[in-house]
């Protein structure tokens, strides 16, 4: 378990940013600021011990060639490197002192939320995509399933507990709080609060296989009351309406997928009850429209190499129906 930063996703996200740690610019919570200022202040300290250490060979190498111009080519026992070693461990000990100091009291200031958090979500990482359930254990007819997309309240902390069911991944919102690693056999617990109502991107932070850039969610922070709406419509079943598409997809898709209400009872891949309320698909490799959902379903491997999700022997008449059945998911 951990919540410091991984050098490797934070330099990717830097890559879509302005300047370096530019993806924590404009963080949206309390944990997530605390966080920034330590990013930016190791990266100051960085820079400043970068540039002393480039003085100090400059230094050593204009000293040298006076050396060698006033003595030759004469080998002799010269001590005076030591004196420069105790002068690096004098003047870096304290640093590093201070910099553990600083990261132990950021790292307990966020390790809890602020109150205890009166909504909790479970959620498990799979090869590629994000399992979502949220809990009620006072009510569990409030149980229900999504994936990819979190959505909370604004101004509320949220308990998740995190779970794996393959390898190690890792939950990560960059702009909302700190990182946790998701192990298999095991529950993790964090949290997670947004300040202002809006969009963030989730990602996982572990390397996880071939398509872990590609493993993404979103996190919609909505006011309580929209929070309330968009809970109540989740606890919904799926429409009733037959179609063709529906045939289609009891057929070819509900071995693997569910839609609550419907005969669709699968549990290998996400739960699509709801579907065309999200975002997007696959983790986030595409927009959830019309164009995104064809896209899906002619060539999935070839949009996502490696996604267990096999290429469905579907006709171009039969996709378009299922793609109608599945934006009627609401």
């Amino acid at each position: 378990m951990k919540r410091s930063h991984v050098a490797l996703p934070a330099l990717l996200l830097a890559g879509c940013a302005s300047h370096p740690l530019g993806y924590l610019d404009h963080t949206d919570s309390a944990a997530a600021d605390r966080i920034r200022i330590l990013g930016l202040g190791f990266g100051a300290i960085a820079i400043g011990v970068t540039l002393v250490i480039v003085l100090l060979i400059g230094l050593a190498i204009v000293r040298g060639r006076r050396r060698l111009h006033a003595e030759g080519d004469l080998v002799g026992r010269d001590m005076s490197g030591l004196y420069w070693i105790y002068w690096g461990v004098g003047i870096s000990f304290p640093i590093l002192v201070a910099m553990a100091v600083w990261n132990f009291v950021v790292t307990r200031a966020v390790t809890d939320p602020p109150r205890t958090p009166p909504l909790t979500v479970e959620i498990t990482a799979h090869r590629w995509w994000w399992e979502i359930r949220y809990l009620d254990p006072q009510h569990p007819a409030g149980v229900f399933l999504t994936a990819n997309d979190l959505v909370l309240p604004v101004g509320v902390p949220v308990k998740v507990e995190l779970r794996s069911a393959d390898v190690i991944h890792d939950f990560w919102v960059p702009k909302l709080g700190p990182k946790m690693d998701v192990v298999p056999g095991r529950t993790n617990v964090t949290w997670i609060e947004a300040d202002h109502i809006g969009s963030y991107r989730g990602q996982c932070a572990e390397y996880c296989g071939l398509e872990h850039a590609r493993m993404a969610f979103t996190v919609q922070a909505l006011t309580p009351a929209a929070f309330v709406q968009w809970r109540s419509a989740q606890l919904a079943p799926g429409p009733a309406l037959a179609s063709a598409g529906r045939t289609l997809f009891a057929t070819a898709c509900a071995a693997c997928h569910s839609v609550r209400g419907t005969e669709a009872e699968g549990i290998l891949g996400p739960d699509l009850t709801h579907f065309a309320s999200r975002p997007t698909i696959a983790a986030g490799v595409l927009p959830n429209t019309v164009a995104g959902r064809l896209k899906w379903l002619a060539d999935t491997q070839g949009v996502k190499p490696g996604a267990l999700m096999p290429q469905v022997p579907l006709s171009a008449t039969d996709r378009q129906a299922v793609v109608r059945y599945l934006g009627s998911l609401r």
